[in-house]
């Protein structure tokens, strides 16, 4: 039988042994059956026997040291994983994170435990089951929610993708994990814009590029002032190549309806993400958005051109309807959520775009007119 004594010889040898004899017998058998390759059922029925027999005589520091080398098998039952659970003890983590596989029923078994930090671990592996990742969005853990959102073996979609998009409004590190990932709808991301870095702020923008959107509440007050959009555009570009930011906060509030706390972020960004998603909303275009967007952000010379054609393409291929739509979701009056519907999903991919319509952006006459009025910003500057 599995490359050791026959399991009468083992029965004998408890009975008329001591703890020494048991301590080394379990370590013995457990190597044995980790350095055997793949058991016949009959025999991981014998072992199982042997071993729940050995465990409970053994000293714990042995009980510990068969757990870690039963461990390393490839072919463990949910009977002998449960028995390495049980005695490993500081080795847990580890033992969730490393072995080859685990069983269903295991890991059903620890999400029902409701320990976070060992359900973290397995949230994280590859072959979780689908029972038992049903079981894990059940728990109210920040530890396990940022294990799933960066888990690239699960697939985000339906309530998974409702659970993590509403984690990722209460934790910035579930967010960040959510913005990495290809598969994940960055929109829905809208609501934790302000915790996210600046490229992942640009990914939120950008997904809602060549998209419909449910209409915004927010759309009343927007026809309102657009009637004087020239006025504010030039209301903002003073404020902001003046450096007065205290007071375009107060004009951002007055206009949003948004919080001067919230106000002050987007006057303060100097990324220019959060800015465009107000100037966009109010209608600007690139031409009038652009001149703002000069004064507002704060990159190097040699980054501001580039800078420059992002923000041109977002203004072509953004909508007004799409940002007023962010900007109300910031004012929690949307359901960020029925973009998943068929009918919101964005005709094209962010990213997409060939080369050649990228060449088209970088000659916008926008573009060049404005990055020669930064250039001529620059001279005075320097002068």
């Amino acid at each position: 039988m599995i490359g050791f004594q026959p399991y009468e010889t083992f029965q004998l040898l408890i009975e008329t042994g001591g703890t020494d004899r048991a301590n080394t017998l379990l370590v013995a058998a457990c190597d044995a059956f980790a350095r055997r390759g793949k058991p016949h059922a009959i025999e991981v029925e014998q072992f199982e026997a042997l071993a729940k027999r050995l465990f409970p005589t053994a000293s714990r520091n042995s009980r510990m040291k068969a757990a870690a080398t039963l461990g390393r098998s490839e072919f463990l039952s949910p009977k002998l994983e449960q028995l390495v659970i049980e005695n490993i003890e500081d080795d847990l983590l580890s033992y969730l994170e490393e072995a080859p596989t685990l069983s269903e029923q295991t890991m059903i078994g620890i999400a029902s435990t409701a320990d976070t930090r060992v359900c973290a671990v397995v949230a994280a592996r590859g072959d979780i089951s689908n029972v038992a990742l049903a079981k894990l969005f059940q728990l109210n853990s920040r530890r396990v929610y940022r294990a799933l959102a960066s888990n690239m073996s699960i697939r985000p979609k339906g309530p998974y993708l409702n659970a993590l998009a509403r984690s990722a409004q209460m934790d910035h590190k579930v967010a960040w994990s959510l913005a990495a990932r290809s598969d994940f709808d960055t929109a829905l991301l809208a609501p934790a814009f302000f915790d996210l870095k600046e490229g992942d702020r640009l990914k939120v923008i950008e997904a809602f590029a060549l998209r419909k959107t449910p209409d915004a509440p927010i759309k009343r007050t927007i026809e309102q002032v657009s009637v004087a959009k020239d006025e504010l555009s030039r209301a903002l570009m003073k404020l902001f190549m003046e450096n007065r930011r205290p007071e375009a906060t107060r004009l951002l509030a007055q206009i949003t309806g948004l919080d001067e706390v919230r106000c002050g972020q987007i006057a303060h960004d100097v990324s220019g993400a959060a800015l465009f998603v107000v100037l966009r909303a109010f209608g600007l275009n690139g031409h009038e958005g652009l001149k703002v967007l000069i004064h507002a952000t704060a990159h190097e010379d040699e980054d501001r051109s580039e800078s420059l054609k992002l923000f041109a393409r977002l203004f072509q291929d953004v909508s007004s309807d799409a940002m007023a739509f962010l900007l109300s979701a910031w004012r929690g009056e949307v359901n960020l959520l029925d973009l998943a519907k068929p009918k919101y999903r964005p005709f094209a991919q962010a990213g997409s775009r060939s080369k050649a319509a990228e060449n088209q952006v970088s000659r916008d006459p926008d573009v060049v007119q404005a990055v020669q009025a930064l250039e001529r910003i620059g001279a005075r500057r320097a002068g």
